[in-house]
């Protein structure tokens, strides 16, 4: 029996939708990439468990993804699984004296409006940031002078080893855009965050002034995956591209905004390599003119 059999026989198992031939356009922001195997769409801890396992034990390739907004994708065929941890896990499992816990499908947005209603505050800053709450944890995501370090207690994750363990807030390794989940094989399947309380309208003022600033200076009638560039040491991506005259510079459908040079759009049509080749002339054209080294924000699925 191929994997691709057995894994649709371990998603009837357990309950949860798959698609087979799933363009990867449909789950990142960017909205590139090819055609996956298997889509996979987990709704538990134990389809999580028992997808990863299979993949881990028969040697299949997979990938995990959340909503695929700090993803570039490969065109090229995906010859595994893509495990999307989205809308069918994606509960807020309780609220108890600021104290939330989610599941790491959860879109941020939604966290945000629910510790609004609730009257809690801390979490404005994430408004708007198109992520799961288990995304940004992974890349530990901020905006506008917060960032998930912030906020989060605890998280649970899946183990290499298979086991379902905690960890807490100062043990995961939590920096400007990185976290010790980061390359490590462990899988966020729960968030515990703290916040203090508030007022339902004052927090809702703040809010809105934020996604007004998002879409004021951000391309958002555009693809991207968010800022493309990570803030190096001592200055700002943005301005270093603005100061290398590529505002707007292009290969095929490829652009770097003409509204906020820290991020890179998709015109259209753009392809992975369109995307790759403008990366790499955006990097080399900064380090000759400023000296400095430009590291991609994003990761690469292929």
């Amino acid at each position: 029996m191929s994997y691709t059999n057995a894994l649709i026989s371990l998603c009837d198992s357990f309950g949860c939708s798959y698609k087979l031939d799933e363009s990867l356009k449909e789950h990142t922001t960017f909205r590139i990439g090819g055609k996956c195997k298997i889509a996979v769409f987990v709704n538990s801890d134990e389809s999580l468990s028992g997808i990863v396992g299979f993949c881990r034990s028969n040697s299949v390739k997979y990938a995990v993804l959340g909503n695929g907004s700090n993803i570039i994708a490969d065109d090229r065929f995906f010859d595994g699984a893509v495990i999307i941890i989205g809308n069918d896990y994606s509960k807020i499992l309780s609220i108890d004296d600021g104290t939330i816990v989610c599941q790491a499908g959860l879109m941020l947005s939604r966290l945000c409006i629910a510790a609004k209603n609730e009257g809690y505050t801390g979490l404005e800053f994430a408004y708007g940031i198109p992520g799961t709450v288990g995304g940004a944890l992974y890349m530990n995501a901020g905006a506008y002078g917060g960032e998930m370090s912030d906020v989060v207690v605890s998280a649970d994750y899946l183990d290499t080893d298979g086991s379902i363990r905690t960890i807490l807030k100062e043990n995961m390794d939590l920096s400007y855009r990185h976290s010790a989940f980061m390359n490590s094989g462990r899988i966020i399947l729960r968030v515990r965050i703290k916040l203090r309380k508030g007022t339902v309208s004052e927090i809702e003022q703040k809010m809105e002034t934020l996604i007004s600033k998002r879409r004021e200076k951000q391309p958002l009638n555009y693809p991207s995956a968010g800022s493309t560039f990570k803030r190096p040491e001592g200055a700002f991506a943005a301005a270093l591209i603005e100061e290398c005259g590529l505002k707007g510079f292009s290969v095929g459908d490829a652009q770097v905004s003409e509204k906020h040079s820290g991020f890179v759009i998709n015109k259209g049509n753009a392809t992975f390599d369109d995307i790759m080749q403008l990366v790499e002339e955006v990097r080399k054209k900064v380090k000759t003119d400023t000296g400095y080294e430009l590291e991609l924000e994003p990761e690469i699925l292929r």
